[in-house]
């Protein structure tokens, strides 16, 4: 009868403990999957081309994958083209891009929204690091009066297509604008 009233004493306080283990695991898991953009230094270079992101105009971007590395990019058309290429397997974590309209294009700095929410002009007649290149909005108001002014198609994330990638960059080599 003293062991029976022991375990069932034992069990009433393992239920409890073992919910707030859980509930502990539970947070801790949703703690690591969110992921805060990175402010760049003034040495951080493009994943792609090697070229310093503070030395360009346009709007930055960066990908932070599921094992801990991250990547920056000095133009959205080689953040896109890193994402939508067949080959990219990488489990991503969280993907950011710099809020136009909140920051000023020539020296863009700070700013940084979830990529998946902004708003892109696509199409434009304004350059970045490697000439055309795309504008990235928090606001959908501030996107289509960018295009207004800057010409271009206001589209979302997932609107993007490799194609739209590809269009701008034809004909453009890294090394031409990197002298």
């Amino acid at each position: 009868m003293k062991a029976t009233l022991v375990a069932s004493r034992l069990a009433r306080f393992r239920k409890p403990a073992l919910i707030t283990l859980v509930a502990v695991l539970a947070a801790c898991g949703k703690e690591a999957a969110q992921v805060a953009a990175v402010e760049p230094d003034q040495g951080t270079a493009c994943a792609l081309d090697g070229m310093v992101l503070k030395d360009y105009p346009g709007p930055k971007a960066q990908i932070h994958y599921k094992e801990g590395a991250s990547e920056f990019f000095c133009d959205l058309l080689e953040l896109f083209g890193m994402l939508l290429a067949p080959e990219q397997k990488r489990p991503v974590a969280g993907v950011f891009v710099q809020d136009m309209g909140k920051t000023d294009w020539a020296q863009p700095s700070g700013q940084w929204i979830d990529a998946k929410s902004a708003y892109y002009v696509v199409g434009s007649k304004k350059t970045g690091s490697m000439g055309k290149t795309f504008g990235s909005f928090g606001t959908l108001p501030d996107a289509e009066a960018f295009a207004a002014k800057e010409g271009g198609a206001v589209k979302r994330f997932e609107q993007i297509t490799l194609d739209m990638v590809d269009q701008p960059m034809k004909g453009i080599s890294h090394d031409d604008k990197m002298h």
